[in-house]
């Protein structure tokens, strides 16, 4: 019987042909914590008894939520996972000396691979599935369960077709094409399954796009987001220093089983806004634009859109022109080595001389931890993947999600704006 991508992971792993809706245990490539929860799996795992990890060589600790501390208890926090990766010896601890958002440092070094079956204790895992890979977020007991025993427990996922069709328009991106997806979906339509995304439209998005829309699939309820391995996986993987192991490539069969097929044509797509309070609530940019929408700040970074190409397409549309006198533009890159990257490029400097300010790596104000948290009633546009009820700082602000094109040019006219409407120098 033919199988999906997601189908054929798990039965790599358990050795023997699985399909939706079986109940396995499969081994577990790489099991992901962060400074919030990984001290209650460290907890956990401590009172199993347990003195040794199942698979050191599959776990990895990255600090990057209240990095650095913001204040006493996120410093005890992150002391923990310290103590703990010491104790361990763990090959995979990231801190302030090598530090990043865990769903854009991973793929960075190598460390998530086609093929993988990766959890991790953060619901954005998800975006590594953007190299064919299955990958999930759990809870933080289901982390701890991974640690002493190096698999865990699943519900082979069912998976909905996701067919992209056509061209692009002029800045157009993988945000949009899941924000237009978790809107026909809506917050629950994808519930414990997987979203794989195919069609001819795929061969246009970079890695970072891919990143972007495996990210947010979350967002519709599902377990995970995938695209198949192609050329530009393999470029992306090329250009890495090294890679944790030999990746094993999968693809969907012609006639595998899906439980709904959504066919898209992309042609007809402009960039898409999610208003307040949900990001399923989705309307295409000239409804925004001809709302007038004023701004108070901007952010641009995350796990969704915090890579080199946000940055990039940032810095072309701000290049030579100034934030509007009310806005507060903030840039959050998604690693060091992004950071590090954009500022060779010059695109910081265009950024800083238009007037942003640029912040460590962190995930900080997507999640209203701090480095740019609302006070009350203000508005911002952010290319970070939630706009829930207080999400970013006081319970009445107001978040819009947009991707970086759409951002940039806002904060050079303090309301959402299109990008197409600014004269690049």
């Amino acid at each position: 019987m033919s199988q999906t991508i997601t189908e054929k992971i798990f039965s790599e792993h358990i050795g023997k042909k699985v399909y939706a809706g079986e109940i396995i245990r499969s081994k577990i490539d790489m099991v992901i914590g962060n400074d919030i929860t990984t001290p209650i799996s460290i907890r956990a795992f401590e009172e199993s008894g347990k003195e040794t990890l199942a698979n050191p060589e599959g776990f990895a600790i990255v600090l990057d939520h209240f990095i650095p501390a913001k204040d006493i208890a996120s410093a005890n926090q992150a002391k923990i996972s310290r103590e703990f990766a010491y104790k361990h010896d763990l090959k995979y601890f990231f801190d302030e000396k090598d530090m990043g958002i865990e769903h854009a440092l991973l793929p960075e070094k190598g460390l998530v691979l086609p093929g993988d079956v990766i959890i991790g204790a953060d619901s954005h895992t998800c975006t590594h599935g953007a190299l064919g890979a299955f990958s999930t977020g759990m809870g933080s007991t289901d982390i701890s369960f991974a640690m002493i025993t190096g698999g865990n427990w699943f519900k082979v996922p069912e998976s909905i077709k996701i067919v992209f069709r056509g061209t692009l328009r002029e800045y157009v991106t993988g945000k949009d094409l899941i924000l237009e997806i978790v809107r026909i979906l809506g917050v629950d339509g994808a519930l414990y399954k997987t979203l794989e995304f195919t069609g001819d439209t795929i061969s246009q998005l970079s890695m970072d796009d891919r990143f972007a829309l495996c990210n947010m699939s979350i967002e519709a309820g599902a377990k995970s987001g995938i695209v198949a391995y192609d050329e530009i996986t393999k470029e992306f993987l090329d250009s890495r220093d090294s890679l944790r192991a030999e990746p094993k490539i999968h693809y969907s069969d012609d006639d595998a089983v899906y439980c709904r097929v959504i066919e898209i044509d992309v042609s007809k797509l402009e960039p898409v806004i999610a208003y307040p309070f949900l990001p399923s609530n989705g309307h295409p940019l000239s409804q925004a634009v001809s709302d007038e929408i004023r701004v108070d700040q901007v952010f641009i970074g995350s796990c969704t859109n915090g890579r080199l190409s946000d940055f990039k397409v940032a810095a072309l549309i701000l290049k030579g022109k100034k934030v509007a006198r009310h806005v507060r533009l903030i840039l959050t890159p998604g690693t060091q080595k992004i950071l590090r990257q954009a500022t060779k490029a010059g695109y910081i400097d265009d950024l800083i001389d238009a007037g942003a300010v640029v912040s460590n790596p962190t995930c900080g104000a997507c999640l209203g931890g701090y480095m740019g948290i609302l006070g009350d009633d203000e508005v911002c546009i952010s290319t970070t993947n939630r706009n829930f009820v207080g999400r970013m700082g006081s319970r009445s602000s107001k978040i819009y999600l947009s991707n970086s094109a759409v951002a940039a040019a806002s904060a050079i006219s303090g309301y959402i704006t299109d990008p197409t409407s600014i004269t690049l120098e």
